[in-house]
């Protein structure tokens, strides 16, 4: 990287939070302990159990795995900032946000993409799903969602390394690609940056989404020809992929929506909410909507927490009757 005149960036948003730094401090703590607990916990439980070892909870993993990743790429890093006295990040320390950040986003987004798809082999093509989703296709789907992200986000990230920054604010709690681009020095032209994201937003967007909306338009066609029982079953497989769709995509449609626009109008403390939702909410959701939304993980859990003392035998009796 460059030589560059600023040292640290300044992260304004936490002024806001000054009067109430320690009881942000505690929560921001708790939800981290929330996320890697629920989501490492899905994760032993499909590790340990061969009969779990399906094409689904293959990705699930996957999910889980990126969202520990997020928020650790997240949270330690504003709680550390928001009990400095100055609320300041180093230039290295922004970049390295940077990339983990931008590459959770866009991984999230693919290992949705290619649920899609395990859901559109399972209902389409139900006979001969275990053929299509074998393990050598397996590999591949998780192969191309983890390297994909990394390798064209790395090809942009490339040309934000070698920038030199004059300015020092960043008004948000974290640090994005496009606030980088904002402090570049003036010498610096950024017009380059700027198009190449956009082509680059096209190739993390476009290919997911081409192949969410096919594998659900096969889907709802297929559906059509099922008598009504058998359409609300396969529907039901679907509902947990569809609500962690709909929640992401949300959650950054909130921090594109914060990043590209003005949003001054908008209260302080919403604009933190909106600007943490995308980090927080599908880590801690994803996990409870596949595991305990799946009744036979659901009951390797409830076994699971028997096993360690954390809950009584006769109350996981109950609730696995239920």
């Amino acid at each position: 990287m460059d030589n560059t005149t600023a040292l640290t960036f300044t992260m304004t948003a936490y002024t806001a939070m000054e009067n109430y730094k320690h009881g942000l401090f505690a929560m921001f703590l708790l939800l981290y302990f929330i996320i890697i607990t629920l989501n490492s916990l899905y994760i032993t439980i499909i590790h340990q159990k061969k009969e779990l070892h399906q094409p689904m909870n293959v990705f699930t993993c996957m999910l889980s795995i990126n969202e520990i990743y997020g928020s650790t790429a997240l949270l330690p890093a504003t709680m550390a900032v928001l009990l400095s006295e100055m609320h300041e990040m180093s230039v290295r320390s922004c970049m390295a946000q940077v990339y983990f950040l931008h590459t959770y986003a866009s991984a999230e987004f693919c290992i949705l993409a290619v649920m899609g798809y395990d859901r559109y082999a399972a209902i389409c093509c139900p006979l001969s799903y275990h053929s299509i989703m074998s393990y050598s296709k397996i590999r591949k789907l998780v192969a191309l969602a983890s390297l994909y992200p990394l390798i064209v986000f790395g090809c942009f990230y490339a040309l934000t390394i070698r920038l030199s920054f004059c300015g020092k604010v960043i008004p948000k709690l974290y640090c994005v690609n496009m606030e980088l681009v904002k402090n570049a020095c003036s010498n610096v032209d950024t017009s380059l940056i700027s198009t190449v994201g956009l082509v680059l937003i096209l190739f993390f967007v476009v290919p997911q989404v081409l192949m969410i909306v096919c594998s659900y338009a096969h889907i709802s066609r297929e559906c059509k020809k099922l008598p009504r029982e058998s359409q609300r079953n396969a529907l039901k497989t679907c509902i947990p992929h569809l609500l962690s769709l709909l929640n992401y995509t949300m959650g950054s449609l909130f921090e594109i929506i914060q990043t590209r626009f003005n949003m001054s109008h908008v209260s302080v403390e919403a604009r933190i909410f909106l600007s943490l939702y995308f980090i927080i909410i599908p880590p801690i959701a994803n996990p409870l909507l596949y595991g305990l939304g799946t009744q036979i993980i659901r009951v390797h859990i409830l076994k699971l927490l028997v096993k360690n003392r954390i809950m009584p035998r006769h109350l996981v009796k109950r609730i696995i009757a239920a």
